[in-house]
């Protein structure tokens, strides 16, 4: 049995071989044992309900009550997009929603943040990524172990310069997000990243074994997105499922293929939650209970 000495010893040699948030990050991530799905749902898909009306009415629904949502319909974990809480939230109210989804029996999953990391260097790049390293700070406390992050867009310059800024952003970020025990997932989410070569090539050259993708099934609108899709699971770290494909030049949904996109999901070996971003245009209400269902079979 491995005494708690033992395992202080081992954890500082190898951090003294290999220093925290320095990796072979540029592969794929590996992990052990059979694929393992989780259905979450992503406070996003309820967004009009979470958000304040303009004329100063209160948010029909709060994080509290999506949490009883999460957990009355089956889900195994949820998703607090970061733009439903207070905006001076408190680290005491973070500590109450934790409080409240543990005895809910409901993980959180996540948290998702709106940033540009492609901002040359100044004050407002420097508030991009002091806002990423707050809320980092912010999931230790809700006890959410992914972050989903946006790269940006180029904003007039070339492409592999913009790919050169976010970089560098996700490094200094990563390397707060190891301290934490945080991961940040970038998402497949336009700009710089609107196809799946670009974002590898972003993975590839980001030196944290911290930093990942969060996999959106819906945002690739390439010719063949399954092909894209497939190209970035393997460092998925978090994905977050759409309930519909759009490929180039489409302006209507196509009816996605669920088999294969969790037979991609499967393939890469990933692990993890896939949480149920909704974003169609009847009422969530109706549509959501619906999709959960459907996604079950998939999980396994």
């Amino acid at each position: 049995m491995l005494s708690r000495r033992s395992f202080l010893h081992s954890v500082a040699a190898a951090t003294a071989v290999l220093p925290l948030g320095v990796s072979h990050a540029a592969e794929p991530f590996r992990r052990t044992g059979k694929s393992h799905l989780r259905p979450a749902l992503a406070a996003y898909s309820f967004r009009d309900d979470l958000t304040p009306g303009k004329d100063g009415a209160p948010a029909k629904m709060d994080l509290f009550q999506f949490l009883d949502y999460c957990a009355d319909h089956g889900c195994e974990g949820a998703e607090l997009t970061s733009y439903y809480f207070p905006k001076n939230v408190t680290d005491t109210q973070l500590a109450e929603i934790r409080h409240y989804a543990h005895l809910r029996g409901m993980p959180i999953s996540g948290t998702a943040v709106g940033n540009d990391f492609c901002h040359p260097e100044g004050p407002v790049r420097d508030q991009q990524i002091a806002h990423v390293k707050e809320w980092i700070r912010k999931a230790t406390l809700l006890g959410a172990p992914h972050i989903r992050v946006f790269a940006g867009t180029a904003k007039g310059t070339s492409k592999d310069e913009a790919k050169k800024r976010c970089i560098a952003a996700l490094e200094e970020c990563g390397e707060a997000a190891g301290k934490a025990g945080v991961f940040l997932g970038i998402e497949n989410h336009g700009g710089i990243v609107a196809e799946s070569a670009d974002l590898v090539d972003i993975l590839k050259s980001v030196r944290s074994p911290w930093v990942g993708i969060n996999l959106d099934t819906g945002n690739f609108h390439t010719e063949d997105p399954y092909v894209d899709l497939a190209a970035i699971a393997p460092w998925a770290v978090n994905v977050q499922y759409k309930a519909y494909i759009r490929r180039k030049g489409q302006s209507e949904d196509d009816p996605r293929d669920d088999a294969r996109i969790f037979k991609i999901l499967r393939d890469a070996g990933y692990q993890g939650f896939v949480a149920l971003e909704y974003e169609l245009k009847e009422s969530p209400w109706v549509r959501v209970p619906k999709i959960l269902e459907e996604m079950k079979p998939f999980m396994g």
